[in-house]
């Protein structure tokens, strides 16, 4: 039965989200929710990272995005955090089927206004979102009950400490070009990117190396690439 405090009548309509999970039948049924329950006018469905950054950069009207942890080309914190860097009007939500305290701490240190478990069912999650589009921060209450590591360490910190094992596949193409220079619209031209999503990268890879700008970057990249 449709929860009254959601109907999308009450709501008004809201303008576009963007589902981004390698599983097409959650997208489906959060694509669903997101229009039936939210009042949502339109939702984008794509199942990997660098297609949700190619959308959202398409799509300046975006208020709402959710990704899945473990997609295709998805860097944990530093992939969070560059996209809140490079789109901050947007709200942006993990739901995973992980509910492992650290995951959920590394995605609200990394800035993401929520964390939702794909353990709930169709009124939990439209509750959740409700609650995240309303500006507030979404932890599933479970979170309190997790055990705690013995570490004082920042999760944000700790996940940025193996950069050069932590690096996508496509991290690792768009760092190679840093290494030699190009610019944002070389690299976007060379692998048939949008420039946004190239942004979008650079800034996650800053973060990863634990660098301020491009020049160290290509420093440490060239290393890192060593390395591999």
């Amino acid at each position: 039965m449709t929860s009254p405090s959601h109907d999308p009548a009450a709501c008004g309509t809201r303008s576009i989200a963007i589902v981004a999970d390698d599983d097409e039948f959650f997208r489906m049924a959060a694509s669903a929710l997101l229009v039936g329950q939210l009042g949502f006018a339109r939702v984008v469905e794509t199942a990997s990272l660098d297609e949700a950054l190619a959308a959202l950069a398409d799509l300046p009207d975006t208020t709402l995005a959710l990704f899945d942890l473990r997609m295709p080309g998805m860097a944990g914190a530093a992939s969070l955090s560059a996209v809140r860097e490079c789109f901050p009007g947007v709200k942006t939500a993990i739901v995973s089927a992980s509910t492992d305290r650290r995951d959920i701490l590394i995605a609200l240190a990394a800035g993401s206004h929520g964390y939702v478990p794909k353990t709930f069912g169709a009124a939990e999650l439209v509750k959740a979102l409700g609650s995240i589009l309303a500006g507030n921060i979404f932890v599933p209450a479970f979170l309190a009950d997790l055990p705690g590591g013995a570490s004082t360490a920042s999760p944000l910190a700790e996940s940025s400490e193996s950069s050069g094992a932590t690096l996508t596949r496509r991290q690792r193409e768009v760092l190679e070009f840093i290494v030699e220079g190009r610019s944002n619209k070389e690299i976007a031209r060379s692998l048939d990117l949008g420039e946004g999503t190239v942004k979008v990268h650079v800034a996650a890879l800053l973060r990863t190396l634990g660098v301020a700008n491009r020049a160290m970057a290509a420093a440490a990249g060239a290393q890192v690439l060593r390395g591999a």
